[in-house]
């Protein structure tokens, strides 16, 4: 007997919605935690993730299998994301930052020289969206330590941008309150020149 076939399955698989970020796996630890009937163990995950047009962030996770320490520390990044400037492909001025006992130096690269960078400040940059820029790690070769500074580092411009916006917006409210008030001494000036000669 002729065996009663079902209805063909699909060989199209839907596609992927794409994420929102790019990822980037820092570095994976096993950690253990002393208990009263021995140890525990656990994972603990750094990721970075960003969206290549300035935005970033670095975030730590743990958990008893990779995948949920992954999962955990990509949540925490999105929590603490930076928006940096991109337009120029580079960064405006040389800058330092320390954390902890890591210290990284970024400094302005000329246009098509790329990133000159190690492993983790490299994987910041690139996902940010900063495309010719060169660094250097000084002290602790900590894959967490030196992505937090180059955040921190970053951050310096991000707070540039903002001071700067906030400076223009005030002098150009103040330009235009003195240009309301000169035109109002104008027409009170000519008011009073048309009640003299009225007045004659």
């Amino acid at each position: 007997m002729l065996k009663q076939q079902g209805p063909k399955k699909s060989r199209f698989r839907p596609k992927r919605e794409k994420p929102e970020f790019d990822q980037k796996l820092l570095d994976v630890a096993r950690v253990a935690r002393v208990m009263k009937g021995g140890k525990r163990f656990s994972f603990r995950a750094t990721m970075v993730i960003g969206d290549k047009k300035g935005r970033v962030g670095v975030g730590v996770g743990k958990g008893k299998d990779v995948k949920v320490a992954s999962d955990k520390a990509v949540i925490d990044a999105k929590k603490n994301m930076i928006k940096v400037d991109v337009s120029k492909n580079s960064i405006p001025y040389r800058v330092s930052e320390k954390l902890g006992s890591a210290k990284i130096i970024l400094k302005p690269a000329s246009k098509g020289s790329g990133i000159t960078a190690g492993g983790p400040v490299r994987a910041v940059l690139s996902l940010a969206g900063i495309h010719d820029v060169t660094s250097k790690i000084l002290g602790s070769s900590n894959k967490l330590n030196n992505a937090r500074s180059t955040i921190k580092a970053l951050k310096q411009f991000a707070q540039k941008k903002v001071k700067e916006i906030k400076k223009d917006e005030i002098e150009r409210k103040k330009l235009e309150e003195k240009k309301e008030k000169d035109e109002k001494d104008e027409k009170s000036d000519e008011k009073k020149e048309k009640k003299l000669e009225t007045g004659k």
